[in-house]
């Protein structure tokens, strides 16, 4: 998993977490409703009659698409507390000697996915910085919403349902199509498959999803599964609402490009990361119409499992053929994995 203390790879340790968390929050304003915590997608300020949520997500993982992600990442980390994502702020790290095409190419990519979602771009920063090797983007963003309205991680509660929207590990499976092509043709992956694995970038965007059923009031808790895929999201959202969570693993739903990808570099695409999919909890007697609303949209969901209670430490039980794994931290995600067995990191 992650290495001994100051050694690791993608997101901190949790118990090195904790301690981070701990110091960030000792002033806490009394109209902050969602501050520094674990396994939360975002910040939220009660500004009276409305609640400001704000979040800030970087793009190591990825070259090519790191603008395109940037944006679309950000935007779902607000969208899944039930606020539309209005502001974004960009500060782009380049390596040093980047060309001004290269650059360009990233920002474009950039206001085309705010473009997408109708999110205004209001500000940034842009350097090339020294020990940089490829470019990072770090994206703020900022929504509003009714107060009291959110969706918090925190907010699920044993007995409800855990629901999963559209595919696992869209985002992975794009970034590496698209970094890693060589290696995938080296093992005599087609290009057709190549090709149509790239294209899962443009489904990364789960704001319409998370605002409808946030709207349809139908969640009691949502959450963007990123480093750590499907598994680390689901271990964060029973750390954030203090429960055990248990998922049947057949019912996860994996696209085949994503499967093909997976099995030919012998990676894990449920700790691939995977922003696109949508995880959220479900009242039971709220399941029928979370299903219309997703039903009416076309978009492919199941229910994969249940929050199961808060007795004993938070964890996910996922149900597999071979048994059940239980998991109490994220895991190190499949792209740093990569990243650090061909020394592209």
């Amino acid at each position: 998993m992650h290495g001994k203390s100051g050694d690791w790879i993608g997101k901190l340790p949790l118990s090195n977490l904790a301690k981070v968390l701990q110091q960030a929050g000792r002033r806490r304003a009394g109209s902050t409703r969602v501050g520094p915590s674990v396994g939360e997608d975002a910040a939220i300020v009660s500004l009276g009659p409305i609640d400001l949520v704000m979040h800030l997500d970087p793009i190591t993982e990825a070259g090519t698409l790191a603008g395109w992600l940037a944006v679309h990442v950000a935007a779902n980390d607000i969208a899944v507390t039930g606020a539309r994502p209005r502001w974004e702020m960009l500060a782009v790290l380049m390596p040093p000697g980047s060309s001004e095409d290269s650059l360009a190419s990233l920002l474009g990519d950039a206001v085309r996915a705010a473009e997408e979602i109708g999110v205004e771009i209001v500000g940034g920063h842009t350097e090339a910085a020294p020990g940089v090797t490829r470019p990072i983007i770090v994206a703020a963003a900022a929504g509003i919403t009714c107060g009291g309205c959110t969706t918090p991680t925190s907010a699920a509660r044993p007995g409800d349902l855990v629901l999963q929207v559209k595919p696992a590990a869209l985002e992975g499976t794009a970034i590496i199509a698209t970094d890693f092509a060589d290696m995938l043709r080296s093992r005599a992956v087609g290009e057709d498959v190549i090709a149509g694995a790239r294209l899962l970038a443009s489904r990364v965007s789960i704001v319409e999803e998370a605002i409808e059923l946030a709207e349809a009031g139908v969640v009691s808790a949502m959450h963007d599964p990123t480093e750590g895929g499907v598994i680390g999201g689901l271990v964060e959202m029973a750390l954030a609402s203090r429960t055990v969570i248990e998922v049947e693993e057949d019912k996860i739903i994996l696209g085949e490009a994503t499967r093909i990808v997976a099995s030919t570099l012998g990676i894990d695409p449920l700790r691939l990361i995977s922003s696109g999919t949508l995880l959220a909890t479900v009242p039971p007697e709220k399941a029928g119409e979370a299903s219309r609303v997703l039903e009416e949209m076309g978009v492919e969901y199941s229910f994969i499992g249940r929050v199961s209670g808060r007795s004993g430490e938070p964890a996910l039980r996922l149900v597999t053929s071979n048994g059940v794994k239980t998991f109490r931290e994220p895991p190190m995600d499949e792209i740093a994995r990569l990243h650090g067995s061909t020394g592209s990191g």
